[in-house]
């Protein structure tokens, strides 16, 4: 091996990046927070709702979460667009390397969190994805079809496509959408930083799990999120816009525009946070049959046991940008 092609096949050992994921109401963003505060990093969003102004309170979007200790630990891509836009999967690659560039050339780690399986993946796998375009002929053709009716079609797909954040019809077309036009249109692997993560996955037992999320749902609601969607409307966002969004955003707007009660609105969206939560951890065990290992921490333990874990990760590996 010669010294070039030496240091070469050291260079792409080393961990350039950190990713943590795992299911909602699992605490990411706190570890996150803690690990960059304890190696020197910056946060990279993988968050498909957290990137619109805005929507704060349905996305769990708490900026103060990223103080610690007096310091504002920097995070991105958050709040980069406005309410009512549909931002893709292209867009946000688009950002994510954009960020890493940055992050890293002020020699700082990047440290990846997040849920959304799908923005995750596209990340770190390094294809160059393709802008999709509208297709209004696929789109008549499915109108009529119902939620699992695409979700199944959708799982017939070979490429990557969305399957957790399909909890709308208009979503569910969108994720068809895309994967049928990368059926005929090629991913390249150009143009891409080369990336070596360290992937962290939060394991939270179901039921504590299915505990969280209610005890969340609950203070979500109490502390203003029927408010933040009448004020988003009063703003001009459009109905079918938050319906677009899922979750927090379809039910409460449902609510507020008299479709259903008060009741039906905590009922189901309870159960469809649920589902959604099942859905990302399938995501997660997929990514590592597709190849990712990720090494996976009890959420019982304290934040400050589990940044030691991965900082014993980290140790045995050589890396990059961590001070």
């Amino acid at each position: 091996m010669t010294t070039f092609v030496a240091i070469q096949h050291i260079l792409f050992q080393m961990t350039n990046i950190i990713t943590i994921l795992g299911a909602t109401a699992c605490g990411k963003t706190t570890l996150a927070v803690a690990l960059a505060d304890a190696i020197g990093g910056e946060i990279i969003s993988a968050d498909s709702r957290q990137i619109y102004c805005g929507m704060d309170i349905g996305t769990g979007k708490d900026l103060n979460e990223y103080i610690i200790s007096d310091k504002i630990i920097p995070y991105h891509l958050i709040d980069i667009v406005n309410a009512g836009y549909h931002y893709n999967l292209f867009e946000y690659q688009r950002d994510f390397v954009r960020v890493f560039n940055e992050v890293t050339a002020r020699q700082s780690m990047p440290i990846l969190c997040g849920g959304t399986g799908l923005y995750i993946e596209a990340a770190l796998k390094g294809y160059r994805l393709i802008e999709v375009p509208p297709n209004d002929l696929l789109r008549k053709q499915l109108e009529h079809k119902t939620l699992p009716e695409l979700t199944e079609l959708l799982s017939s797909y070979k490429t990557l496509h969305n399957t957790t954040d399909v909890d709308t019809v208009k979503r569910a077309i969108r994720a068809i959408e895309i994967a049928e036009y990368y059926q005929t249109h090629s991913q390249e692997v150009v143009d891409y930083p080369h990336l070596e993560p360290l992937i962290i996955g939060i394991d939270i037992d179901r039921e504590m799990r299915r505990e969280k999320i209610t005890q969340r749902l609950k203070a979500r609601l109490a502390n203003g999120l029927v408010e933040e969607v009448q004020r988003l409307l009063k703003e001009g966002v459009a109905p079918e816009n938050l319906i677009y969004y899922g979750l927090e955003y379809k039910f409460v707007t449902q609510y507020v525009i008299g479709e259903i009660t008060y009741n039906e609105l905590f009922t189901q969206l309870e159960i469809a946070i649920h589902q959604f939560a099942k859905r990302q951890m399938t995501w997660f065990r997929g990514m590592e049959r597709r190849g990712f290992t990720i090494h996976w921490i009890d959420t019982g333990l304290s934040v400050n046991q589990k940044v030691g874990e991965i900082q014993r990760l980290l140790s045995s590996k050589k890396i990059i940008a961590v001070r």
